[in-house]
């Protein structure tokens, strides 16, 4: 008994920049982001983290809907969205952040490092829920 290769492949698309982007962002908690080029970094792994998402999701629910899942496909479609309409929020606000601490505001690097952990919060509750999933998604056949 194995479970279809189709949905697995679809999980382990969605999982992976999840993972990468679990692994890969705590790393900026141990430097400050009132240095420029360590700011524009994390600001280009969130930028690339929505992009791989939004393409991830795309491929993640297509799989779904044509192996007959229409519910996992509707909930991937849901962080797909989230993805796609999330992104211009989010880094309209980072953007914002990085202007005032150019600007000179002293509170923007906290106010950064605040929406820093927030981003990281919601991937990880999204990458958890995802995880959680997959014996429902991917049951054996």
């Amino acid at each position: 008994m194995t479970p279809d290769p189709v949905t697995i492949a679809a999980m382990i698309i969605l999982i992976f920049p999840m993972g990468y982007f679990t692994l890969a962002s705590p790393a900026f908690l141990l430097v400050k982001l009132d240095i420029q080029p360590v700011a524009q970094l994390l600001r280009g792994l969130f930028n690339a983290h929505f992009l791989v998402m939004r393409v991830a999701g795309v491929i993640g629910t297509v799989a779904f809907l044509v192996e007959g899942r229409p519910l996992i496909a509707i909930g991937v479609g849901l962080i797909t969205a989230l993805a796609i309409w999330g992104r211009r929020s989010f880094m309209q606000r980072m953007d914002d952040q990085l202007s005032a601490r150019d600007a000179g505001d002293a509170e923007a690097p906290r106010r950064l490092r605040r929406l820093h952990w927030v981003g990281m919060l919601c991937n990880a509750v999204l990458l958890v829920a995802l995880v959680a999933s997959i014996p429902y998604a991917a049951p054996l056949t």
